[in-house]
């Protein structure tokens, strides 16, 4: 209790979580209570999607969901109201009134307000007014110091999801101003000197979709929340990143025939299906490890290289594409990389992946290859410098050292970097370095069985 008094039950507030690091808003894709119904406490009352991934929400408390805030189908940002509760059980005693809520008293030092509300309001430069878009409180920290006002934070072109402001463009902002603010300064001292042409970053341009009219017995599928994520995500990746594709060709016989021997064994024991994927992680880990430089990201201040090796992997959903991560992939077998492969992949498809599994990841491969394609060029997961791309593998004859012709079972494997990271020579020593890895793999020490 305090302040000696309590207050009947209050609702209690089904907020939005923080589901992810970057994480700033979700989408309502379903209620699974209607108003009215009772809930228990941590029961799955709702799913959101957000542009990493699709989570159940549980309720935070037992009772009767009495009002729904945000409809199904609406955006809600972190940390605001999805729906009431109306609790059953205990009370909930009441805080004392906020500090704004105080009368202030005549003589007597107000407290001053937290630095984080100042930063929300922007009310000295934006005249009182709220914000039309959401800001990260990163974003409204930098401006707050910069001295830059609501409105002309409002005027940046953001490059984040849904146009939204991110620091690296209030940052190259800041810098473009500066150096407009130098150069007029220049020109009044010098006025002969030519005003240098100083244009601000703009987003990359956007082609107009053409208009197409439905015609008799075409349907027009709406986009879900996660194809537009990757909608998004794909066009970022390549405006940003300077794509290039290597390919080679491996070798894959004994791997296969070893498989084939043990896959039926495996599966009695382990429980767990024996795929080709497991394998080419583990021989991509050898060459990241060789080649470093692979396993790194860009940023404005330079290049990062990841000292543990965290290997995404695509998982091809009904309405999309997700890529949970496997952490500290250069520490486990082929035994267990299989184990999380197919847990991972089991827990995308039913939808029971936290944004800690699809989090942080340093590298990945997408398999195109288990539908039949031979080679695709796939496009790079950001900020990572680089992705694999595995074909289907197929029986053809090979010509051999001795120019002796065989059936071998051969599968190509493509390799698309960023080409500010990485050069051409160093991305053709990393793939030859996989190819050398499976074609050379000891099979007999993988103690599988």
């Amino acid at each position: 209790m305090e302040n000696g008094y309590q207050t009947p039950i209050m609702p209690v507030k089904v907020v939005m979580p923080q589901l992810g690091e970057s994480i700033a808003e979700g989408t309502v894709l379903k209620w699974l209570k209607k108003e009215g119904e009772r809930v228990e406490k941590d029961e799955p009352l709702l799913e959101v999607s957000t542009d990493k991934i699709d989570s159940e929400i549980p309720s935070p408390a037992s009772g009767i969901l009495s009002k729904i805030i945000v409809p199904e189908g609406g955006v809600v940002q972190v940390g605001k109201e999805m729906a009431l509760i109306e609790s059953s059980g205990e009370q909930v005693t009441a805080k004392p009134p906020p500090l704004e809520s105080v009368p202030p008293q005549a003589g007597v030092p107000q407290p001053e307000k937290p630095f984080v509300e100042k930063l929300t309001e922007f009310k000295p430069e934006s005249k009182g007014r709220e914000p039309r878009h959401y800001y990260s409180p990163v974003v409204r920290n930098i401006a707050q110091k910069e001295g830059i006002s609501l409105e002309e934070l409002e005027q940046i072109q953001g490059s984040g999801l849904g146009g939204r402001v991110t620091k690296e463009d209030l940052l190259k902002y800041i810098e473009v101003r500066a150096q407009k603010k130098k150069a007029e300064a220049e020109k009044e001292v010098i006025p002969s000197l030519v005003e240098p042409v100083i244009k601000t970053p703009e987003k990359p341009p956007v082609t107009p979709t053409p208009r197409v009219t439905l015609e008799k017995g075409d349907v027009l599928i709406p986009l879900t929340p996660m194809r537009k994520a990757i909608a998004e995500h794909m066009v970022r990746s390549v405006h940003t990143s300077p794509h290039v594709t290597a390919v080679v060709e491996v070798d894959m016989t004994s791997i296969v025939k070893f498989r084939e021997k043990i896959k039926e064994q495996f599966l009695q024991k382990e429980g767990v299906n024996l795929t080709y994927l497991p394998f080419i992680i583990k021989a991509t880990v050898g060459a990241l490890k060789a080649y470093p430089m692979v396993n790194s990201s860009w940023s404005d201040e330079g290049i990062i290289l990841h000292k543990d090796i965290r290997i995404g992997i695509a998982v091809a959903l009904e309405d999309g594409l997700l890529v949970p991560v496997i952490k500290a992939a250069d520490e486990k077998s082929i035994l267990g990389l299989a184990r999380e492969v197919e847990d991972l992949a089991r827990r995308a498809r039913e939808r029971k992946l936290t944004p800690a599994d699809v989090e942080k990841g340093t590298f990945s491969i997408t398999n195109t290859g288990m539908y039949g394609t031979l080679f695709a060029t796939p496009i790079i997961h950001q900020p990572q410098a680089a992705i694999l791309g595995v074909g289907a593998i197929v029986k053809r004859p090979v010509v051999l050292e001795n120019e002796a012709i065989a059936i071998r079972s051969m599968m190509y494997l493509s390799l698309s970097f960023d080409h500010r990271i990485i050069d051409g020579i160093i991305a053709a020593q990393f793939i030859d370095k996989v190819k050398q890895n499976l074609e050379t793999m000891d099979l007999t020490t993988l103690e599988l069985l």
